[in-house]
């Protein structure tokens, strides 16, 4: 009985297979083999018997050559022609059918098996199985694995189930493998040693370290765990950046290496085995097994570390074989790139110290880890320390290993040093190093530089992405320099560059991203393109959905920004009407940006109007808004509304910033408010805000315009001794270089005071042209403002007219 049932769930499984197959092949394949058999029907009238080896052989010689009709003719005709036909005549047929692999010509053969009502073996069961995980039926593999328990032991099973579970990593199906753990534990095969490593990879799949641990534990409870599991572990918990784990592991790996024997040999193909008997763990049963944890080996670890320290300085005493050498510097390698990927260098530094210790010659992989994880936590300069110690011993860094020195140069701004990695590197796929370059040229307004690696990027015919194009938008979208209003033919410039990135993005079949999109908003609206800045702006609307605030708002914000700065409120005021009636909502930018706005026209009510919108939407005003208030209240000289609105946002707890006071500065100057002024200077000291060049420019100009030449220098003094303070540490030493660029008087002092706007210090550099400029007109330098008398006059005045502040 049994065996019917057998052969009826059997005979489902063809027939479900076979509308599968016909359904993902379009009928083809099915509809050549119905073909292949009527033309052997109708040209054969009679079969002789044939040799099975000879049939067979003709019947794989067949499938190999790719001749599928001609294999199915033959085996109809091998069937039909020997009536004592048994498993082993079919064993070669299936075996080609898993290498191909053919899962279609396995159900063929199959049918006809059943039809024969030959007597499977496991060989053919097992073979059947492999041609279908192989081809991807993991649903058919499975269901003919559940025949097969009916009939087969489950020892001979288990190989079967671990190919499956090999096969559910390959295809990235979990559903598939959870039920063939349930079927395993239904048909009580256990699991040995493979099994523990598919489950492994399994769970690395799905990134579930807890599932590596249980794994750990049970393996560990009926196994003793040899180099090869144990690489298999270490690789797991760093994949899964558990590198204490990992860690742990690998130095109860080297432990085993050099105080137990060990099996592992490779086989014909190359893989490493290991030649202890490999006898399965029972699916379930009582076991007096003390239940190994991690935290057990690592305090084991920890009581032999002595030893195992003297051990390692006469590893000359036993020599390990080749294999087990390799195994250990392929997890030293994988604990290596762990550290890099959690950046801890220390730990790296310990592995690489005790590689070198054992006899383990760090390769160019080991080189890899290491040089990320120095120069990922300590800077680039130390990963290229390491990369000369390389070329010394002649080890060929990896491209990836460039890739990464070259990336952090790049945002190191060291341009030299990062392309000559790049121009060292053999093979590149990957454009984010030249992306990294592109980024760096864009902060430092470079685009000489950009042109020469795109360049490169066209000879290697390396393949722009989104990022890349991004900025390009960035470093391309503007002609003029800085604070250079656009005309006619900057216009005309920055729509060709535009018009041929967005070329150049069609024929590489790359659409626009939001960032991408809002360069070339901000292009278009630095040139003061508006009917342009509209249009791209409809195609972001069409681009992006309304609903996804993440990306649509910013762009909205871009193009009210650029609204504004071209003095286009009323524009302005109907985009952001659309916006807010499309449904898109505000964030606390477009508010601002909107406040901003108001200035232009100097209307107050429409402002406080747009702050109560944002309380209700949740944002709270900050320095940028009280600015944007300011502007409104300066346009109407109204100086005393517009301090009492100071002391208010400082009352509430608004952080106030050197911006918000330059507001009140340059309006007091143009108005000659000077009384103005001076309280200011004072307010913004005791509020710890530091002046910046437009602070400076503003304070001295008020004073030249009314003839107060000597408190202008003070004044212009004291406000860049105060930026000096708040950009270098005031120490006696660094005091004494500064004061001999101020004071010195070779060529060569001015040049290397420009250099610190190099370093992006171009506060310091303005401050101390500025006293350089004092130093000449005969001004002595003093390192202590509140010496001045223009400082201490600014601060009893600030006292008397309390009331005001």
């Amino acid at each position: 009985m049994p065996k019917l049932i057998s052969k009826v769930r059997a005979s489902l499984i063809v027939q479900r297979f076979s509308k599968l197959t016909a359904i993902r092949n379009g009928g083809k394949e099915v509809g050549d083999y119905i073909q292949a058999m009527r033309t052997f029907t109708t040209s054969n009238g009679h079969v002789g018997d044939l040799v099975s080896r000879s049939g067979q052989k003709q019947i794989v010689d067949a499938l190999v050559l790719g001749e599928r009709g001609r294999a199915v003719s033959l085996l109809y005709e091998f069937s039909l022609g020997n009536n004592k036909l048994s498993a082993d005549d079919f064993a070669s047929i299936l075996q080609s059918c898993a290498r191909l692999p053919d899962p279609l010509f396995v159900m063929e053969t199959w049918k006809i098996m059943e039809e024969k009502e030959i007597n499977i073996s496991d060989k053919c069961y097992s073979l059947a199985v492999r041609a279908l995980c192989k081809g991807g039926y993991l649903k058919e593999a499975l269901s003919l694995m559940s025949i097969m328990g009916e009939s087969i032991n489950c020892y001979s099973m288990l190989p079967i189930y671990n190919n499956f579970l090999a096969a559910c990593y390959e295809t990235q199906t979990v559903d598939y493998a959870n039920e063939c753990m349930d079927l395993m534990e239904h048909q009580m095969v256990g699991k040995n040693e493979i099994t523990y490593a598919q489950l492994l990879k399994l769970a690395v799949l799905q990134q579930n370290l807890s599932a590596v641990h249980e794994i750990w534990k049970e393996c560990s409870k009926f196994y003793s765990l040899s180099p090869l599991s144990l690489r298999k572990f270490i690789w797991s918990f760093t994949e899964l950046r558990d590198l204490n784990s990992a860690h742990t592991a690998l130095q109860h790996m080297v432990r085993l290496a050099f105080r137990e024997n060990s099996y592992i040999s490779r086989t014909a193909e190359g893989r490493f085995c290991d030649l202890r008997l490999d006898i399965p763990a029972p699916s379930s049963g009582n076991w007096s097994s003390i239940d190994v944890s991690l935290d057990t080996v690592s305090s084991n670890i920890d009581m032999e570390r002595q030893s195992l320290g003297s051990m390692e300085t006469n590893t000359a005493r036993k020599t390990l074989s080749a294999s087990v050498m390799k195994l250990l510097r392929w997890s030293f390698n994988d604990v290596m790139h762990a550290c890099a990927q959690v950046q801890n260098c220390d730990l790296a530094e310990q592995l690489m110290l005790q590689m070198q210790t054992l006899g383990l010659q760090p390769s160019g992989s080991t080189y890899d880890g290491f040089i990320r994880a120095i120069a990922t936590t300590r800077g680039f300069s130390d990963g290229v320390k390491v990369l000369k110690v390389m070329q010394e011993k002649n080890i060929k860094p990896h491209d990836s290993t460039l890739a990464v020195l070259a990336v952090m140069c790049s945002r190191e701004l060291e341009l030299n040093l990062a392309e000559a990695f790049l121009d060292e590197m053999s093979k590149i796929h990957n454009p984010r190093p030249y992306n990294a370059f592109l980024e760096a040229c864009d902060v430092l307004d470079r685009p000489e530089r950009a042109v020469q690696i795109l360049a490169k990027m066209k000879r290697l015919n390396l393949q722009p992405n989104i990022r890349t194009y991004e900025l390009l938008f960035s470093l391309f979208g503007n002609v003029n320099a800085p604070y250079e209003e656009g005309n006619m033919l900057s216009q005309v410039d920055v729509a060709k560059r535009i018009n041929t990135i967005e070329m150049d993005m069609m024929k590489n079949g790359i659409q626009h991203s939001h960032l991408s999109l809002r360069n070339v908003l901000k292009a278009l609206g630095t040139e003061g393109m508006v009917k342009e800045l509209i249009q791209y702006l409809r195609a972001a609307e069409n681009r992006f959905s309304r609903y996804d605030t993440y990306m649509i708002t910013p762009v909205y914000n871009t193009v009210l920004h650029s609204l504004v700065e071209a003095k286009e409120s009323q524009m302005a005021t109907q985009i952001f009407k659309s916006m807010v009636s499309a449904g898109v909502s505000p964030d606390a930018a477009t508010y601002n940006i909107m406040i901003d706005g108001c200035s232009i026209v100097g209307c107050f009510r429409s402002a406080l109007a747009l702050i109560s919108m944002m309380f209700r939407s949740g944002f709270n005003p900050q320095a940028v808004t009280l600015t944007g208030l300011l502007k409104i209240l300066l346009r109407s000289e109204d100086f005393d509304g517009a301090l009492e609105l100071l002391n208010q946002g400082i009352s509430e707890g608004i952080q106030l910033d050197v911006l918000l006071y330059n507001t009140i500065f340059q309006v007091a100057a143009e108005k000659g408010r000077i009384d103005v002024i001076e309280l200011i200077v004072e307010h913004m000291h005791l509020q710890g805000v530091l002046p910046d060049p437009s602070t400076c420019s503003h304070v001295f100009a008020a004073y030249v315009d009314h003839g107060f030449y000597n408190t202008a220098m003070e004044a212009l003094q004291v406000l860049s001794v105060r930026m000096i303070a708040g950009v270098d540490k005031d120490t006696d030493e660094k005091r004494t270089e500064l004061e001999n660029l101020i004071l010195g008087e070779d060529s060569k002092d001015e040049p290397q005071i420009l250099e610190t706007f190099k370093d992006s210090k171009e506060y310091l550099t303005v401050a101390l042209l500025q006293l350089r400029w004092c130093a000449i007109l005969g001004y002595p330098v003093s390192w202590s403002p509140s010496d001045s008398q223009w400082a201490r006059r600014l601060s009893r005045n600030l006292a008397s007219t309390n009331s005001l502040l």
